[in-house]
């Protein structure tokens, strides 16, 4: 039988498969060989003889892709929530974890929550402009629960942001139903309280399943050569073929395409600036 897993906890995979859970585990042979079943994972198991809703997994089907933090194959793509206000948006912050989608090949949507409290302009502009889908949504005056609904159909979609930006209330919005626990904003630290502790795949639709991580305040650039990292910025990638200098790092080379559009408006200067900033992490990093 084949079936996806959409949990696992302590050593036990909850396979997915026509509708049914199958509380299986993984054979030893896996651990032979140093392999591992995540969550999103397609795998073929066996139900134990005798025993209703047990297994076996036999073998971990070929991944499209995998996450490292948190562990999970074959997702689709990525819906990044931040709020407008109440936590404020923090671009910086964003710009990280798309870097992190990218170098992994994972296309991004972005999502601005939280728009009946403020509305948001200048970030849809700036992303919109850098190749980016973005949706503004407010749970409270349903405005945009269709299109992320559309956009969440026959995916599996990772659904990732700061604590405190709504993402809990805007699933259980677009599902139709209560499939994740929401917490409130801490008044103290304007921060909302983690309600997310272990990787699960979550069914909202047929083959449509999210999985929801815990909110984060920070994330590090990844582990990659730092002339890679251009191209990580889709805006970046049609001018790069036409810098001057091969290998050009778009900071102080002459003739770099990148900085020209940059002083001609077509690159926004706080996503150039990141760049620099995350460039030179990955420069520093190598040093070590």
């Amino acid at each position: 039988m084949q079936g996806k897993i959409i949990k696992g906890i302590a050593g036990f995979y909850y396979v997915e498969c026509d509708g049914n859970i199958y509380e299986c585990k993984a054979r030893g042979v896996f651990r032979n060989r140093s392999e591992k079943p995540l969550v999103g994972d397609f795998v073929e198991f066996i139900i134990l003889e005798g025993q209703e809703g047990k297994g076996n997994i036999e073998k971990i089907l070929p991944r499209t892709s995998k996450l490292i933090r948190p562990e999970v194959a074959n997702v689709d793509q990525a819906l990044i929530v931040f709020a407008a206000i109440d936590p404020a948006p923090d671009m910086h912050l964003l710009n990280r974890f798309l870097v992190n989608m990218e170098m992994m090949d994972i296309k991004s949507i972005i999502c601005i929550n939280k728009n009946d409290l403020k509305k948001e302009e200048r970030i849809p502009e700036i992303y919109t402009k850098a190749g980016y889908k973005v949706i503004c949504t407010s749970v409270k005056e349903n405005e945009g629960i269709e299109e992320i609904r559309e956009i969440l159909s026959n995916k599996t979609t990772t659904v990732a942001g700061p604590s405190g930006v709504g993402k809990s209330s805007l699933i259980n919005t677009v599902a139709g139903k209560k499939v994740m626990e929401t917490g409130e904003i801490s008044q103290k630290i304007k921060r909302g309280k983690n309600t997310t502790r272990h990787s699960e795949l979550i069914t909202i639709g047929k083959n449509s399943y999210i999985l929801d991580t815990p909110g984060f305040a920070s994330v590090d650039v990844p582990d990659m050569e730092k002339e890679d990292l251009g191209w990580c910025f889709p805006e970046f990638v049609e001018y790069i073929p036409s810098c001057k200098f091969s290998g050009c790092s778009h900071r102080s080379e002459p003739k770099c395409a990148v900085k020209e559009a940059l002083e001609e408006g077509k690159i926004c200067k706080e996503r150039y600036d990141d760049y620099v900033t995350f460039f030179n992490e990955i420069n520093d990093r190598r040093k070590w």
